[in-house]
């Protein structure tokens, strides 16, 4: 269930949802958040309704690695950013999409996973 429900409802609503509209397997889909435009301020916590995403600080180590300009607004904006601690759990909403204001997410067909092989001669 989602923390937020009236701005969970205007995201559903939005035209320019992408996804699968909460019908895909979980893991099938993953977000992926652009930390060079994200400025932490979870609107994609608020919306999920499978707690895939926190908000959190950014490593000293990733902040250092930032553009200059981009480092900037981040320092403004507390090095805050979006994690995906369980994307597992996602289900191509595209809810987490169009409410982040800064349109730093996006979703992606996650790899198949292979099985584990067996040794041929055995």
């Amino acid at each position: 269930m989602s923390k937020n429900p009236a701005k969970t409802k205007r995201a559903a609503a939005e035209a320019r949802r992408q996804g699968m509209k909460c019908r895909a397997d979980p893991g099938v889909f993953r977000p992926e958040v652009d930390a060079l435009h994200c400025e932490g301020k979870g609107d994609c916590v608020e919306v999920c309704p499978y707690n895939v995403f926190a908000v959190g600080r950014m490593t000293e180590e990733a902040f250092a690695a930032m553009p200059f300009r981009i480092r900037l607004k981040l320092w403004a904006h507390g090095k805050k950013t979006a994690y995906t601690p369980n994307v597992d759990a996602c289900r191509a909403c595209g809810l987490c999409v169009v409410a982040c204001p800064e349109r730093a997410i996006r979703l992606v067909e996650s790899a198949p996973r292979e099985e584990p092989r067996s040794p041929s001669h055995l």
